[in-house]
């Protein structure tokens, strides 16, 4: 079988296994998140917080519960980090630097997940699973809570109220989250994947000495940092590493993991709305940017362009040779049109337009299928701004579901789809005008700038993966890396949350013979282009310099 062919076979066999899953886990979260009855694990948890989970919340309280709980996270993680030297389990790592302490507390606690730091050289057991592989669930189980509250924004009339944030989170964690990662688990455990708290110790002798490696828990995080689109992995070399992604099913299933519950939530979606037609129209738009972005990305890495890469197959640099370039583009641009930031290959080394492409899927907001509820309210705000430009050629006001899409409506979408490029775009500006961030490049010239912009566009959008080759390790980059992720998570929550309190107080329109048809593939296809051309005339002249200049030159 030739290695096209079982790329092409692998990427059939991953929908097959999302298509089953759809329908069931679709419907079994709206359930999650339309009932008012609560498990007697969960009453205990609200005892020890505090909290009512029969209390509505108005988006302001919503969104006040939302940034206290994670500023929370934040101090937690980072005390944790700070005072490692002297925990058990420590694995004799000392403290982490302050700079770092920040960049990653900020990372997880914002799923973004992005690593400056060697796993298997800093973090001992307890700050990987008693930090980072908690806030792994919890995070994730935040952006789905947003995301439902946006939807019971449409579902909801003459009321602003849209849930509680404390039930929200909880029963994802509990109901949704925990029990799929327990599954995960056992069979990436049964896959090969180590599930231990082994010290470190030396393994084989090789020319020049031993090498050394720790164990860990690395089979229950790699589940939950996959299926909440976390992506930080226990070893630097992340999914790529024998030990957190041992064979080429481990691999398939990983990506399945990660876009499992995106996918799933455009059906929750039509059933919390009334009208499973139009979770299907948000799941065509997602299927077909995801499914062209792939057969994309398998065409640059299998494009031949001389003997070396005849050889190999494909552009092999960079790669696993049991993935090959198929798993290897599979998994790319999956964790890429997510908010995963897991990696199995080096972005790097990637070929110029295939590198680009990553990056690209990041820079349309991570939407097809997007992350843990990230995604689903982001092409949500996408849908609202796709029927506005309806409107506009038509002549009349726009409406989405039964809601009008006012002007409070409109500038709340637009401060949406505006913070993410402003973040990128002046980070990354300021860091190739400064000198010293500029010493952090391994290249030069355009795959210089695109390090430099790929970091920041996995920051603000909270993806986590790296192009590598930038050493971020530093002060700057620790730094404003961190501000970038925090920033580039809460304030488009902001906005979301607060259009979804205008949406829920709204008393629901009729449809007329005017009125858009948004379960229709017309609109798929305008929604797709709105994606595209916005993100487009966005972010062109950043991508003509970076990996637009080094694929047309190469």
């Amino acid at each position: 079988m030739g290695p096209v062919l079982a790329g092409v076979l692998q990427f059939v066999a991953l929908i097959a296994a999302l298509a089953l899953a759809y329908r069931p886990l679709g419907d079994y979260m709206a359930k999650v998140y339309s009932s008012d009855k609560h498990l007697r694990v969960e009453k205990w948890i609200y005892k020890g917080i505090g909290a009512n989970p029969n209390t509505e919340m108005r988006w302001p309280a919503y969104l006040r519960s939302v940034l206290a709980f994670s500023a929370v996270g934040v101090l937690f993680l980072y005390l944790l980090q700070r005072i490692q030297g002297i925990l058990p389990g420590s694995l004799g790592f000392s403290s982490i630097d302050p700079d770092q302490a920040f960049n990653t507390a900020a990372s997880f606690v914002s799923n973004t997940n992005w690593q400056s730091y060697y796993g298997e050289q800093a973090m001992g057991h307890v700050v990987q699973t008693g930090g980072l592989a908690v806030q792994n669930f919890v995070s994730a189980a935040v952006g789905i809570a947003v995301a439902v509250a946006l939807v019971r924004g449409f579902a909801r009339s003459r009321t602003g109220e849209l849930g509680n944030f404390w039930a929200d989170m909880v029963r994802g964690v509990i109901r949704i989250l925990l029990p799929i990662a327990v599954v995960a688990a056992i069979v990436l455990v049964a896959c090969g994947a180590i599930q231990n708290f082994a010290g470190i110790h030396s393994v084989g002798q090789f020319t020049g000495g031993s090498q050394e490696w720790n164990g860990g828990a690395v089979a229950s995080q790699e589940a939950i940092k996959e299926l909440g689109t976390n992506g930080g992995g226990y070893f630097n070399a992340n999914s790529a590493h024998p030990f957190e992604n041992p064979t080429p099913f481990s691999n398939l299933f990983e990506i399945f993991l990660l876009l499992l519950i995106p996918f799933a939530l455009t059906r929750t979606f039509g059933r919390m709305v009334g009208s499973l037609k139009q979770g299907y129209a948000i799941l065509a738009t997602m299927v077909t940017i995801w499914i062209g972005f792939t057969a994309l990305m398998m065409w640059t890495e299998f494009a031949h362009h001389g003997p070396a890469f005849d050889i190999a197959g494909g552009a092999m640099e960079g790669k696993e040779t049991r993935f090959g370039v198929g798993g290897s583009s599979i998994f790319a641009v999956a964790t890429t049109l997510t908010s995963t930031g897991a990696v199995n290959s080096f972005h790097s080394s990637f070929t110029g337009l295939g590198g680009g492409i990553t990056m690209l899927g990041m820079q349309l907001g991570e939407i097809a299928p997007g992350g843990t509820g990230s995604g689903l309210y982001g092409i949500l705000i996408m849908a609202i701004i796709a029927v506005f430009i309806a409107g506009l050629m038509v002549g009349r006001t726009p409406e989405y579901l039964g809601k009008k899409i006012g002007t409070r409506q409109i500038k709340f979408a637009a401060c949406y789809i505006l913070i993410t490029p402003a973040l990128v775009l002046i980070f990354a500006a300021a860091a190739m005008a400064l000198p010293t961030p500029g010493n952090s490049m391994t290249n030069s010239g355009a795959h210089g700038f695109s390090e430099i912009l790929y970091a920041y566009t996995s920051a603000a959008n909270n993806n986590g993966s790296a192009f590598a080759g930038l050493n971020a390790d530093t002060q700057w980059f620790n730094s404003t890396l961190g501000l970038c992720m925090l920033l580039g998570r809460f304030l488009p929550m902001v906005f979301v949350l607060a259009l979804a309190g205008s949406l829920a107080e709204q008393k629901p329109v009729p449809a007329t013979a005017g009125t858009l048809r948004t379960e229709k593939p017309l609109f798929t296809g305008l929604l797709v282009g709105a994606i595209l051309i916005i993100t487009g005339l966005t972010y062109f002249p950043a991508l003509a310099l970076g990996p637009l200049a080094e694929g047309l030159a190469s």
